[in-house]
């Protein structure tokens, strides 16, 4: 049995109507194995009428009949929400923190700018600046920085006329108050209500504008850099990057988050989205942090009710209301006097007469259509959604993206009927059990510089994101849409990125002298492992696996690199002392007859390329620091699913007896007839502690054709 509230709709005016003697009446005629007294739970009769009942499913159905029930639905056990993302990872408001400690983090956000009125980063209740920042607050006119907000630059290499830090585009405001803003009670317009919130809203920030409306100047990253590792930041956080990866010499992020790391400063970058497409991940150097977009539990719909009253559920993030009236249906080859029909069904620009849309609803073939309903002076619109399965966009005019099946029944519907009408629902919060998926867009691995280097390294959330925005940015990017949101949804490896930034910061204040490596070992050996059946890359497309930053605070061991390993691992790459300058700064050398190569850099995760359907062997050695209690004995165990693979770690125990002691171990892979990738997991144990490391074995079938 199930409890379910049962909707009778509105009381009567009269006055001698007994709400409950109707209630009794209807719950009794369907009970078939309980009493009323038994299946009755509550009854509403103040402001609507309906009650609540413990019914078998039969029951249910037979009351979802009846003409006078309006609706029947199960009763879901609903918490306080949140922007989700937090508390899905089980990073509640109530965790234990050191918010003296947090204060004293500075986290860079190089984007767009910076929204400084927005409640997110209001300073109520912060002290005074940290002693060690020495930036500036260079805003611009009418900008003023506080103790939450404490830096402000801009850079703008190409002369873009908006020459100051105050952000018109929203996606900066978005990533810093994701990574570090106040808990602030927000909405899109009454869509997903709950409490916005940074991972670290301690912690100050400090902005630096490198983006304009024509693009991020590499130019403008390298003097952020130069200026935010000046400035004493403790954490970079840069959604930016190009189509693909390119070679560390000519990687501005690479060239400049290599500077960060040698002044203890771990730079946190995201992986890009160009999924589902392999080979594709940016970010993926080893001293930078590479972050993929992965869901949450909450996923947002639109529903589409046909004059029928067929119900089609869409993605979309829809704020307006039609409260509940339908309009004519009209098919965009259906709304042309100047198109071909191909080019109308899709609604293509220029192509629907707004007085043949006027007062309806518009079908279109393609998502962007949607642009042109709008345009046109729609009342709402439809689109096919044959491109994304997991994302939800803003909209500007309510409007549903229906996957292929339910167009087609939306299609035979307008066919089959003299004059098809519908509504399209406001959107709402539904649970989604599936999460933590990535995201179809998020970008993925091998990695095409450094193949034996596992990258994206580690996915959190990035779809459906709700945090600060720009009032002068238009919510849906459609011009016309002239909605103020301070608050906004958004979806991309740019929304994953500050929140591992965010972690970062935390874990920080947990442990102040840890090295950036330090960090980035913690984040990925304590992170949750993924389904790789939902996510068929599996760790080409989540790396070590979802964020999970309760844990990333005592990881046990770590994976410790320095300087000199980096330089090691590019001499290993061929890189000579002309070219490692470009990187490192320095006239670095390579050790005299070293046969160091990438795989053998003290990484948290293993990778390696091998010649497919030919028998391999491969060692990476390794070496873990105790970060943990001591004395402790640490267990390996090695799982994997594939039969081609053979794992040895040698020797399979470590005992340590002290605080930061370090020891060495390896891994042996033996294997053969691989066609695709296959992976195994490493996991290091105390009975205590859980450090695990994936083994990614992949061949050139992996690697996408030209």
């Amino acid at each position: 049995m199930q409890v379910y509230v049962v909707y009778l709709g509105h009381l009567p005016e009269n006055q001698a109507y007994s709400p409950m003697g109707q209630q009794y009446s209807i719950l009794g005629s369907v009970l078939e194995t309980s009493s009323i007294s038994q299946a009755f739970v509550r009854s509403y009769r103040k402001s609507f009428n309906g009650f609540a009942a413990r019914l078998t499913d039969r029951e249910k159905e037979r009351l979802a009949n009846m003409e006078d029930v309006v609706s029947i639905f199960p009763s879901k056990t609903l918490q306080p929400q949140t922007s989700r993302s937090w508390d899905f990872m089980g990073f509640t408001e109530s965790i234990r923190r050191r918010p003296c400690v947090e204060s004293d983090v500075i986290i860079g956000v190089f984007d767009t700018g910076i929204w400084p009125e927005s409640e997110s980063f209001s300073d109520k209740g912060f002290g005074p600046i940290p002693r060690k920042w020495r930036g500036v607050c260079q805003g611009g006119k009418n900008f003023t920085c506080n103790n939450k907000l404490i830096g402000a630059r801009n850079y703008n290499a190409k002369k873009a006329p908006d020459n100051y830090v105050r952000d018109i585009d929203g996606h900066g405001t978005h990533t810093a108050s994701t990574a570090a803003g106040n808990p602030v009670t927000a909405s899109f317009f009454g869509v997903a209500k709950g409490t916005a919130r940074g991972g670290d809203p301690s912690a100050r920030i400090a902005a630096y504008k490198v983006c304009h409306p024509s693009g991020c100047e590499e130019a403008d990253i390298m003097a952020a850099f130069d200026d935010a590792i000046a400035d004493g930041v403790d954490i970079i956080t840069i959604s930016l990057g190009l189509g693909g990866a390119v070679d560390f010499t000519i990687d501005s992020i690479a060239i400049g988050a290599f500077h960060a790391m040698q002044k203890g400063i771990l730079t946190v970058n995201s992986a890009g989205n160009n999924g589902p497409k392999r080979a594709t991940a940016v970010g993926v150097a080893p001293w930078l942090l590479s972050v993929a977009a992965s869901s949450t539990d909450r996923r947002i719909i639109s529903k589409v009710i046909l004059g029928d009253g067929t119900r089609l559920t869409g993605a979309a993030i829809n704020s307006f209301q039609l409260r509940g009236e339908k309009f004519p249906l009209v098919y965009g080859k259906d709304a042309t006097s100047k198109c071909d029909a191909f080019s109308a069904q899709r609604c293509i620009s220029k192509c629907l007469d707004s007085k043949l849309v006027k007062g309806k609803i518009v079908v279109c073939q393609a998502f962007w259509g949607l642009q042109e309903a709008f345009k046109a002076g729609a009342v709402g619109a439809i689109m096919l959604n044959d491109f994304q399965t997991d994302v939800s966009f803003i909209v500007p005019l309510p409007a549903s993206a229906l996957r292929p099946k339910r167009f087609n029944k939306l299609l035979s519907y307008i066919n089959s009927t003299k004059s098809p009408e519908a509504t399209i629902l406001r959107s709402v919060s539904r649970k989604d059990a599936s999460a933590p998926v990535v995201a179809q867009f998020s970008s993925r691995g091998p990695n095409i510089i450094l193949p034996e280097i596992l990258k994206p390294d580690i996915s959190a959330p990035g779809v459906d994101i709700l945090a600060a925005f720009s009032p002068l940015a238009s919510p849906s990017e459609i011009s016309g849409d002239k909605r103020v949101a301070r608050y906004n949804i958004i979806s991309g490896t740019s929304m994953a990125c500050p929140h591992v930034a965010g972690v970062a910061a935390y874990v920080k204040t947990f442990h102040p002298n840890w090295s950036p490596s330090a960090i980035q070992s913690a984040l990925m050996t304590t992170a949750w492992r993924m389904n790789a059946t939902r996510t068929p890359d599996g760790e080409l497309a989540y790396g070590s696996g979802h964020v999970n930053p309760v844990k990333a605070i005592s990881p046990g061991l770590i994976y410790h690199a320095h300087k000199q390993d980096y330089v090691n691992m590019l001499c290993g790459m061929g890189y000579d002392s002309k070219n490692m300058r470009l990187i490192t700064g320095e006239n670095s050398q390579c050790p005299k007859n070293s046969t160091f190569s990438a795989k053998d850099l003290n990484y948290p995760s293993m990778a390696v390329k091998v010649p497919p359907n030919k028998p391999f062997k491969v060692e990476f050695p390794r070496r873990v620091k105790n970060v943990g209690p001591a004395p402790s004995i640490y267990k390996a165990e090695v799982t994997t699913t594939s039969p081609r693979l053979k794992v040895r770690v040698i020797p399979n125990v470590l005992s340590f007896r002290s605080l930061n002691e370090e020891k060495p171990f390896a891994v042996s892979v033996v294997g053969k007839g691989l066609g695709l990738m296959e992976s195994a997991l490493l996991v290091w144990s105390d009975g205590r502690h859980l450090v695990k490391s994936p083994i990614v074995v992949y061949t050139d079938n992996d690697m996408p054709s030209d």
